[in-house]
């Protein structure tokens, strides 16, 4: 299963699938120079992006495409951070504005679906972007949409309210005003000082919705609470199903854009990958995605008849998030102990064994191994060391007494939370497990309700550590201020460091790209001496599809045109 969570910087994700290996401690198995070199070439020959495009022309008219998804939402208001899972964006992908897309080379550009203009303008004292709505672009009640659909994302989202509960307020908090044009279809944002990710906003980090269904603080709450009761795309709701967890979307006649190909889209809640490749296989959903930690399933998906695998890199990355503030990890010093005790290059050899996905670890919380900015600034903290990790826990107060360490009578004891049915994060429970105990440390896995996991769990801070990926966009550096600046909703771990707070500042706001992924790289060494989070490995991003599906896939980081994908046959 694939259990998501979306946020300006990404998606946080949860793999349910049949683990590689189980059990094992902390004897080294580190890649050798040469299977560094393997990794790296076959890092290099992984394609951008694999969709089986097809021009808008050659696809079918008429059709049902079924897929799956792990987490079945509660919420589908994407402003809010109970709402910010990335399943839950990818279903409203189909329904609600993206003004701005993305290409496979993370190039942004206008969706002239939602928007005829867009003028960024830094010449003046003040950072202003001009967004020209088009003319036709409407909500599917029939109302506009207008500059103050985008006033109200603004001030929903910047933190200033605490009313309202966004997943993240980066380059929200700099807008100083949103203000109508020459018509109601001009917004006129204005921030307060520059901010190079603007195209982020208002898009898909979250979905534009209509302002009143989101300013009034009850509404923003209740109105999409099980429910979606306005759209903008391509299709529209015909029915949510909470009995089967079902959401089924048919064409909007009255949609103003190029017509979709496809009748009627059904996305199916379906927990785990094993049941999600069980339904591909029988022929029940049209596509599937093959997740970390779940070689079976990607063999079982190889042998279904007429199948096409497709493979693509993309900014998603699997991690163990680290509570700063819980009562025996508030201390940096034991933290510290805690990342030399966990051996990274097991975990990934284990999560990616027969995935056929390069085995190399990651040494950046902003940058994957593929991307230009990429420096592995782990350090000495990201290589396995379990002598150094033994020596800080006896610095920290922490003394061998029998099987475990004690200080002030009590066992130095951690909880290591998994969503149930997650047979990769419980392999990664259990290896962590057998690797502290070698330093005295007592890890305790916890399986949560998989629906709650999010809501209940990691957004609460009820854990000690929690494994989950981060499923990123094409615009990394703005993740910085989401997952990490101290007082984000989406700082889960709830880390704080005023000089990591100051390097983002700094690499948020430089305009020269060189400079801003210099000062992103220097913000990440913070990172890692906090040990905020433990990063594994770039995630794989591999879908198992239909031959005859047009226009869907692996897609790296292009976005979704709903009204191509189809099938050829």
């Amino acid at each position: 299963m694939k259990v998501r969570y979306q946020a300006t910087a990404g998606l946080a994700v949860l793999a349910l699938a049949v683990a590689a290996c189980g059990g094992g401690g902390g004897e080294a198995k580190k890649p050798s120079a040469e299977q560094t070199q393997q990794a790296q070439e076959q890092m290099s020959q992984t394609p951008a992006i694999s969709i089986n495009p097809v021009p808008y022309e050659q696809v079918k008219d008429g059709g049902t495409l079924t897929l799956a998804v792990g987490q079945w939402p509660q919420q589908w208001n994407g402003n809010h951070v109970d709402g910010n899972q990335a399943d839950t964006a990818d279903m409203l992908d189909v329904v609600m504005p993206q003004p701005i897309v993305f290409d496979e080379q993370a190039q942004w550009s206008a969706n002239p679906d939602y928007l005829s203009d867009v003028k960024n303008d830094l010449t003046a004292d003040k950072h202003v972007v001009t967004y020209t709505i088009n003319d036709k672009a409407k909500w599917s009640d029939g109302t506009p949409i207008t500059w103050e659909d985008f006033e109200a994302a603004w001030k929903v989202n910047s933190g200033k309210d605490k009313k309202y509960k966004p997943a993240s307020t980066d380059g929200w908090d700099r807008i100083e005003s949103v203000t109508k044009g020459d018509t109601d279809k001009v917004a006129v944002v204005t921030f307060s000082k520059p901010y190079p990710e603007w195209m982020g906003l208002f898009s898909r980090s979250p979905h534009l919705y209509p302002a009143k269904h989101i300013l009034d603080a009850d509404k923003y709450e209740n109105d999409y609470k099980g429910k979606i009761p306005v759209t903008a795309g391509p299709f529209k709701v015909e029915k949510i199903d909470e009995g089967t967890k079902s959401l089924t979307l048919v064409r909007d006649d009255n949609w103003w854009g190029k017509k979709a190909k496809l009748d009627k889209i059904i996305f199916r809640g379906i927990e785990s990958t094993e049941a999600q490749v069980n339904a591909f296989a029988n022929g029940e959903i049209d596509g599937v995605e093959i997740p970390s930690g779940s070689p079976a399933e990607l063999k079982r998906a190889k042998e279904v008849p007429n199948v096409d695998i497709r493979k693509a890199l993309s900014p998603n990355w699997r991690h163990i998030t680290v509570n700063n503030v819980s009562e025996n990890l508030k201390d940096k010093t034991v933290r510290q102990a805690i990342a030399y005790g966990i051996n990274r290059d097991v975990i990934t050899q284990s999560d990616l064994k027969d995935m056929d996905w390069p085995l190399q670890t990651l040494g950046n919380h902003v940058f994957m191994n593929n991307h230009k900015g990429y420096v592995d600034n782990s350090g000495d903290l990201g290589k396995y060391n379990l002598e150094k990790a033994k020596q800080l826990l006896d610095q920290a107060g922490w003394k061998q007494e029998g099987e475990y360490r004690k200080k002030d009578g009590k066992d130095l004891e951690l909880t290591f939370v998994i969503p149930t049915g997650t047979a990769v994060a419980q392999t990664e429970g259990e290896l962590t497990q057998a690797m502290l105990k070698e330093a005295g440390v007592k890890v305790n896995i916890r399986p949560v309700p998989v629906d709650k996991f999010f809501v209940d769990y990691v957004i609460k801070g009820d854990f000690d550590l929690v494994p989950f990926s981060w499923i990123g966009t094409p615009l990394p550096i703005g993740g910085l201020s989401q997952i990490y600046k101290t007082g984000s909703e989406s700082n889960f771990p709830k880390g704080s460091d005023p000089a990591l707070d100051e390097a983002i500042e700094a690499a948020v706001s430089e305009l020269d790209p060189e400079q801003a992924i210099a000062k992103a790289n220097a913000a990440d060494k913070l990172i890692w001496d906090m040990v905020h989070t433990i990063p594994l490995y770039q995630r794989p991003d591999i879908q198992a599809a239909k031959k005859t599906l047009a226009n869907w896939g692996a897609k790296g980081y292009k976005s979704y045109d709903y009204s191509m994908i189809g099938f050829t046959g």
